[in-house]
């Protein structure tokens, strides 16, 4: 209890320096697009057919598809984002990811921890779920496992990305993210 207490007072003596964000597309939220603002029932804006439409793996990019879920759990509707998951390459480590994320903001963290890990088996260096499922350690107050994972962002050169500093500031605060 002392070494996690210590660990704790010496991450919070640092966990207040500035805050650099590195640019990429999980540094900032994702922006609305007709995903979130036009369709229901978690269907996909197709720009080409200029209408909502049932996702599917022919009709979109795996890109694509990774962007509406992403917009979609920011939006709050992850039952819909999970059935985009589904149609999704379930070997594949961001989705992989964003199924432990779904799972966590549905407050199933067991569930949401085992499809993190499963993430990290297939890419030990995902530092964003590693980063998701320190915020789920946080949440069920862990601290010495958040800590844990911040470190191993920090080993596998993550500092200053969106994944560490996020992490380090729900450490700090407690508050976790939507994106």
């Amino acid at each position: 209890m002392r070494l996690v207490l210590a660990s704790a007072i010496a991450f919070q003596a640092f966990a207040f320096a500035p805050i650099v964000h590195a640019a990429g597309g999980d540094s900032n939220p994702p922006k609305p697009t007709n995903t979130t603002k036009k369709c229901l029932f978690g269907r996909v804006y197709d720009e080409a057919a200029g209408r909502c439409v049932k996702p599917n793996r022919t009709n979109f990019t795996d890109d694509q598809l990774y962007d509406a879920v992403r917009e979609l759990a920011y939006d709050g509707q992850f039952e819909h984002a999970q059935e985009i998951l589904r149609i999704m390459d379930q070997d594949d480590d961001r989705v992989l990811t964003y199924w432990g994320f779904t799972y966590r903001k549905l407050g199933e963290l067991e569930l949401a921890n085992v499809f993190y890990e499963n993430a990290i088996s297939t890419n030990p260096n995902n530092i964003l779920a590693r980063s998701y499922m320190g915020q789920g350690f946080v949440t069920e107050g862990k601290t010495d496992q958040a800590i844990e994972q911040w470190r191993e962002i920090k080993a596998r050169g993550g500092e200053g990305t969106w994944a560490e500093v996020s992490l380090r500031e729900a450490i700090s605060t407690g508050l976790t993210y939507n994106y």
